[in-house]
């Protein structure tokens, strides 16, 4: 029998049972972060909030996810309506391609440009890589003619910033392709165009985007380094701060520095409690609440925590479907599917860690350096714990020939 219980009711219930804890335990750690009810009477409403039966009020909002340690939006996320423009408002590309060929560039071309631009990041974690990549490459080389045309001076920051966003786009469907020195060029060219358009945003992506290489060519103090300075380049007023710190976090959590990690997680998690919830969710270059449980899975399980990464993978798994049960975020559930492979070898679970790292690789929109990384650590399990079995030595060769 189903549960129909509200996502935020089941994920309450998996938080407590993944730290072992009664209900009466999760009340005593929710009375140490807020000045709360008597015991008795919060252990009451902690059963109706578990049921589904009551929807807990922002305040005690705050108090739960901080007890769990995440971010508000990450278990309690706003219902908000579809933030895309309708056909009627979104001119078609033949349209904006003719205002292009203008002699002058009015503002409506701008934002015409701007939803452009917004579309094919949209795109990003589900369409086909190479004709994703063609097709923002023929529009920043739009982008970047307009500048040598009659703009305003607002006019030439904006197409700086609409030009350095889609070469961060660029960048990384490059990077999934593992055309790895295209993409390092392509991710300096838009550093380059963000810092001439003095955009904090491009530039801290640009950073961001150089840790992402680096983590995923296990170049970790590589990674922090980048982390680090993109965190300086930016104010923490931009959600690309909480991805900085995620990043740093993961990289802290591949050397096995438990308290790095913490701190790192402790400050994402502040920043992002700190921001307002975006509008699109599905803007590669917007910090989507619910990608946090992505970021965590990745580091409770390099730091051998089972079972708050095996539930935290599983939370993610469900934000990666929409309600009809089709695949909307392939590349995070994918990695998802890493974790709990992982998880099941490290537990003695062959068949299970097997089925699980055949159904990652099975995805067809994937970053390919990103996945083969985290397969390795899959391998590495598998190897450590049935050293010699044959199947595992299958699975391993047939990472070398993804890699390959």
């Amino acid at each position: 029998m189903g549960d129909d219980r509200p996502p935020w009711a089941r994920r309450l219930r998996a938080e407590r049972l993944a730290r072992s804890w009664s209900q009466a335990d999760v009340v005593r750690a929710l009375a140490a972060h807020g000045n709360l009810a008597g015991h008795d009477s919060l252990v009451r409403q902690w059963k109706r909030w578990e049921s589904g039966e009551v929807h807990p009020g922002p305040f005690h909002q705050r108090i739960i996810a901080r007890t769990f340690g995440t971010a508000t939006a990450v278990i309690f996320p706003p219902e908000r309506d579809d933030p895309r423009p309708t056909a009627d408002a979104e001119l078609s590309t033949v349209e904006v391609l003719e205002r292009i060929r203008a002699s002058a560039v009015d503002q409506a071309t701008i934002d015409a440009l701007r939803h452009t631009v917004q579309r094919l990041s949209r795109e990003y974690s589900h369409a086909s890589p190479a004709p994703l990549r063609d097709e923002a490459q023929r529009w920043l080389s739009r982008l970047t003619g307009l500048l040598d045309r009659r703009l305003s001076l607002a006019q030439h920051r904006e197409v700086l910033v609409l030009a350095g966003r889609l070469a961060l786009l660029v960048g990384c469907v490059e990077y999934d392709l593992d055309r790895r020195a295209d993409a390092e060029a392509t991710r300096r060219a838009a550093h380059s165009l963000g810092k001439e358009a003095g955009s904090a945003d491009v530039v801290g992506w640009a950073h961001e985007m150089s840790a992402w290489f680096a983590l995923t060519q296990d170049r970790c103090r590589a990674a922090i380094a980048a982390t680090d300075a993109g965190l300086d380049a930016v104010d923490l007023s931009h959600s690309v701060g909480v991805q900085l710190l995620a990043q740093r976090a993961r990289a802290w959590a591949r050397l096995g520095d438990r308290r790095e990690v913490e701190i790192s997680l402790d400050r994402g998690r502040a920043l992002l409690d700190s921001l307002p919830y975006p509008e699109d969710v599905d803007d590669h270059f917007v910090v989507d609440p619910a990608k946090w449980d992505f970021y965590i899975t990745d580091c409770y399980r390099d730091l051998g925590e089972d079972t708050l990464a095996a539930m935290y993978a599983h939370e993610v798994l469900r934000t990666s479907t929409d309600p009809t049960g089709a695949l909307i975020k392939p590349m995070r559930a994918a990695e998802a599917r890493i974790t709990l492979g992982v998880v099941a070898a490290r537990a003695g679970e062959l068949e299970e860690a097997l089925a699980e790292g055949e159904r990652a690789l099975s995805h067809g929109r994937r970053s390919l350096p990103g996945l083969l990384m985290r397969s390795r650590t899959l391998a590495a399990a598998l190897r450590k714990r049935f050293p010699g079995e044959r199947a595992v030595d299958e699975f391993t060769e047939r990472l070398r020939a993804l890699a390959s």
